[in-house]
């Protein structure tokens, strides 16, 4: 006699998600399968107690799966643990407490030197201090400098003190620098053996900046956006003993960017705690550059503090024996100086800055006793610090990393790279003009078409323009179109060849005659006419290879107050003495009132906004 199969496929419901839901579920799942079975559901039997019970447990599992999916996606999760480890998979350093910062003004005395209409401040006087002077307010907010003072390039001087015989004593010289607020605090770690990506977390809530990881041995520790970087920016300050040839653009370009391959490495992140954590690398070796790869003789060797994962023979963590992802501090005591502050009492008022408490020197050597000018060193802050706050919440920070991850912190386009090039922290020098084309290059194989091109479809031609001190477009120097080449090196594609050159600046004169409407004041007219005109040919709104359209200009023009017309205007070049050297034929290039470019990219630029627009008043 066959045996009947009593087992049936059973329906299922998988849409009930809360406590009632899966409590009818169950109910109707009982009466629907096991109807002789069981059949007393009343509320007080003991069936139904195993049957809420049940229903309780599937209800509080729906409820933590429904929570650990919501988790796990950024723009849902409310965790701040979990926000702040998906910020960091996307890229994303949340910001911590951001400090004040302002311009300080920094005086010092120097003694004159020669006689009559020779006497002048004798520059050997003149000091150099080094970066993160120590300065304070009354109250004790304290503020640190971000970049050296350098009275010995070009200090604005005034006299200070006139002697007995009517003679110049002393000259007070002056230079500005930008500080940030922040006390400074030293801690010391020690370590013994190696541990794999070993962790120290710094005690305080209000951390704004590490300043120096330093260990036993005086050699420092970089800080980096993740660990298997071994290649970080490095700047250093822009005096002759760092580079003795880029020093000389040290007005612009304060400070060197430099690539620098470090094993000593270090990522920092925020906790949810509110406390900034240090993590160092996986491996060990005796020499910090030594190993850049995983080392596969390194596999099943027997490691002794290494973790197996697998057998001894084929064990993948054994690659860690190396520099690749850093060196784990082992026998040694690392020195933490950072800063902690960030708050809105940072945001001092105006001459409140006037304390030295920390100060050193470049040029504690020499001919001369320098007592007198360290003596007379003096600070003020002529502008309020301003930007001290709390960290960012956790729905800025969302949103932060949503966007940079959209980023990727790379150049792709050609768009990437120039936004990329404005981004350049301004310490490394300011660009005021980028424009960005493929490499195109003359093929003059064939005598017969030597125009003929070729593109190059891994190179790219970077022209750059920078500006001096009266906002004139000028030339990028030497020293800020290496740090941009640096710079671009981490972002760029490795294939990507940038050349780096410079735009053509075209000088311009405009000329031309107005109507004023009957009974208008036609020098007010004028004026009015002639102030549009340097606005809508402002220098911030020209850029490389940018056409200069007349009509557009003659319809902005008549749309000024008092203007019945504009009968004539002209462009003609100016160029030679205090102009560009570049020669343009405008009318050439004059096409339906469009004044094009060259193909060369350039720029049009009215250098002398006052003397080279020219306009007069007629009648009609």
């Amino acid at each position: 006699m066959a045996i009947e199969n009593q087992f049936v496929k059973k329906d299922v419901k998988y849409l009930n998600k809360d406590f009632a839901q899966f409590r009818q579920n169950l109910i109707n799942f009982a009466k629907n399968y096991f109807p002789k079975t069981y059949q007393d559901f009343n509320e007080s039997s003991p069936g139904m107690m195993f049957l809420e019970m049940s229903a309780y447990v599937g209800d509080v599992l729906s409820y933590y799966t429904d929570q650990s999916f919501k988790e796990s996606l950024l723009s849902r999760a409310q965790e701040s643990h979990n926000i702040l480890g998906l910020s960091q998979l996307f890229g994303y350093k949340p910001r911590r407490n951001t400090p004040a910062t302002c311009k300080l003004d920094v005086f010092q005395l120097v003694p004159a030197k020669g006689s009559g209409a020779n006497i002048e401040p004798d520059m050997d006087y003149a000091l150099t201090i080094k970066q993160n002077m120590i300065a304070a307010t009354d109250s004790g907010v304290k503020f640190h400098t971000t970049s050296p003072v350098d009275f010995t390039e070009n200090p604005e001087i005034t006299v200070y003190e006139i002697n007995g015989s009517g003679d110049i004593a002393r000259y007070l010289l002056k230079k500005q620098v930008t500080i940030v607020s922040g006390d400074k605090i030293t801690k010391s770690y020690p370590f013994t053996d190696p541990k794999p990506y070993d962790k120290i977390v710094l005690p305080e809530e209000n951390v704004i900046d590490i300043i120096s990881v330093k260990d036993g041995l005086g050699k420092e520790w970089t800080e980096v956006d993740y660990l298997a970087q071994d290649t970080v920016m490095q700047d250093i300050a822009n005096i002759p003993f760092n580079d003795p040839d880029l020093s000389r653009f040290r007005s612009t370009v304060p400070y060197i960017l430099k690539l620098k391959r470090t094993a000593r490495r270090f990522v920092a992140r925020l906790r949810d705690d509110n406390r900034l954590e240090l993590q160092f690398g996986s491996g060990v070796s005796s020499d910090a550059d030594e190993e850049i790869i995983p080392n596969p003789k390194n596999v099943g060797s027997g490691l002794e503090y290494l973790k197996r994962t697998t057998t001894d023979n084929i064990d993948p963590t054994n690659f860690l024996y190396t520099s690749t992802y850093g060196l784990a501090p082992m026998n040694t005591t690392l020195t933490v100086e950072y800063t902690i502050g960030g708050s809105i009492g940072e945001n001092v008022g105006v001459n409140t800055i006037t304390t030295v408490e920390e100060i050193e020197y470049m040029n504690d050597f020499g001919a001369v006793d320098l007592t007198d000018s360290k003596n007379s060193v003096a600070i003020t802050n002529s502008f309020p610090a301003i930007g001290g706050g709390a960290k960012q919440d956790l729905n800025e920070i969302r949103q932060n990393a949503i966007a940079t991850f959209g980023a990727q912190q790379r150049c792709i386009t050609r768009e990437d790279y120039i936004s990329r090039v404005y981004a350049m922290p301004a310490k490394f020098g300011a660009i005021a003009k980028a424009y960005i084309v493929g490499d195109i290059q003359l093929d003059t194989s064939d005598k017969d078409y030597p125009r003929d091109t070729i593109q190059n479809p891994l190179g790219l031609n970077l022209y750059l323009l920078a500006q001096n001190s009266d906002k004139q477009l000028v030339a990028p120097n030497n020293a800020l179109r290496e740090n941009v080449r640096t710079y671009l090196s981490q972002y760029r594609l490795l294939t990507d060849a940038i050349n780096i050159k410079t735009a053509y600046i075209v000088n311009i004169q405009v000329e031309g005659e107005i109507i004023p409407k009957p009974n208008m004041n036609s020098n007010e007219v004028l004026l009015k006419v002639i102030d549009r005109l340097k606005l809508i040919l402002h220098v911030d709104r020209m850029q490389i290879n940018g056409p200069l359209d007349t009509s557009a200009i003659i319809g902005e023009l008549n749309a000024v107050d008092g203007v019945q017309s504009i009968p004539k205007i002209e462009i003609k070049n100016k160029f030679g003495g205090a102009y560009a050297n570049n020669i343009y034929d405008i009318p050439a290039a004059t096409k339906n009132g469009i004044i094009y470019p060259s193909l060369d990219p350039m720029i049009f630029e009215i250098k002398f906004p006052n003397a080279d627009i020219k306009f007069r008043a007629i009648k009609p």
